[in-house]
């Protein structure tokens, strides 16, 4: 079975997961898409790597699955509290492996991130591992705080979508994703596209200069002129920027619902999106990151996705380490400050 029409999001019992469940549950509520909910533990030291430190039993699997039913069924009623229903998964052993495996399955995964440690250092802690680097279907990152630890808010409706643009295939198709995202929500779309500081040439405010920025205008106009055919009804605001893309996008996560950039696995952009302090995006951002990976790219460019989707994709059950289990939603009391902690200024 595959869950082309599903959203996965994943918990570990920390604030920042609940906050991606609850991203991910407006999300496919709006897009009129289905949810599935994964909790994701190891053993024998799950309590140390796998949840968050409210979970600190240790002892056998019996213990450990008993906390993943109650994480879920807390993120069941987050979704539940928009009018979103949500099937339930539980996933055990190395959690990075497995999810790639099940991104063959589903529309879009969603992680929370600056979580204590668990899911979100297990699956964007380094760049070889990265799951943004090699899954197989897009990548939603949630930010729970800013670099200052303060709690960043998340909005009910998205208006405003910025993307990095180039003229690589990856840039492209993060364009166009962009671009049928922002449509779907009737929000802004900021096309922005970095010129490379150039030693002798940038900041000079040359003629030389002037002309190398009208060259990338150009080249970015090109580029979007498709989709002001395809959505009219878009808004589409361009800007080129000198030096870095990390940089710029960074900055736009700070005036944007939604940053969408695209993703060339190892190396490349993923060393931007994921590498050094001082650089990488999903370290700084501060609104969700939609992450278009190079193996979704591809997949797509060969024109053979539907054909690998029936070939690979297959029941979740059947791919080891994944269980469907059905859990109740969690008490209205086992909810206490939890919304207002993950989101101090949410309203309905």
């Amino acid at each position: 079975m595959s869950n082309d029409k599903a959203v996965l999001v994943g918990v570990d019992g920390s604030d920042a997961s609940y906050k991606a469940a609850w991203w991910a549950a407006n999300y496919a509520k709006h897009a009129g898409l289905t949810l599935q909910i994964v909790c994701a533990y190891s053993l024998p030291s799950y309590a140390a790597v796998s949840f968050d430190a409210t979970y600190t039993t240790m002892g056998n699997d019996v213990a450990a699955h008993n906390d993943a039913q109650e994480i879920l069924s807390k993120a069941k009623a987050i979704a539940d509290e928009q009018g979103v229903g949500a099937a339930t998964l539980i996933v055990t052993g190395d959690p990075s492996s497995v999810f790639v495996e099940l991104s063959r399955n589903y529309r879009l995964i969603v992680i929370g991130n600056r979580g204590k440690g668990g899911l979100a250092e297990r699956l964007l802690g380094t760049t070889s591992s990265s799951l943004p680097a090699y899954a197989y279907c897009p990548i939603v990152v949630v930010p729970y705080t800013d670099d200052d630890g303060n709690l960043m808010h998340l909005s009910n409706d998205i208006k405003r979508v910025a993307v990095g643009s180039d003229e690589s295939k990856w840039g492209l198709k993060a364009l166009q994703i962009a671009a049928a995202f922002a449509d779907s929500w009737n929000a802004e779309l900021d096309v922005m596209s970095a010129v490379p500081n150039i030693s002798g040439l940038t900041g000079t405010g040359s003629a030389e200069e002037r002309s190398v920025m009208d060259s990338y205008l150009d080249d970015l106009n090109t580029r979007i002129t498709p989709l002001m055919k395809t959505y009219p009804d878009l808004r589409i605001n361009k800007t080129v920027v000198p030096g870095s893309a990390v940089e710029a996008l960074t900055q736009a996560s700070k005036t944007h619902d939604v940053v969408v950039v695209g993703s060339r696995g190892r190396g490349g952009f993923t060393g931007l999106l994921l590498g050094s302090t001082s650089q990488g995006l999903l370290q700084h951002a501060v609104s969700p990151v939609y992450v278009v990976p190079r193996k979704y790219v591809e997949a797509e460019e060969s024109g053979l996705k539907a054909a690998a989707d029936a070939a690979e994709s297959t029941d979740v059950a059947d791919i080891t380490g994944v269980e469907k289990i059905s859990v109740d939603l969690a008490k209205p009391e086992q909810l206490a400050d939890l919304e207002s902690t993950i989101d101090p200024e949410h309203k309905e």
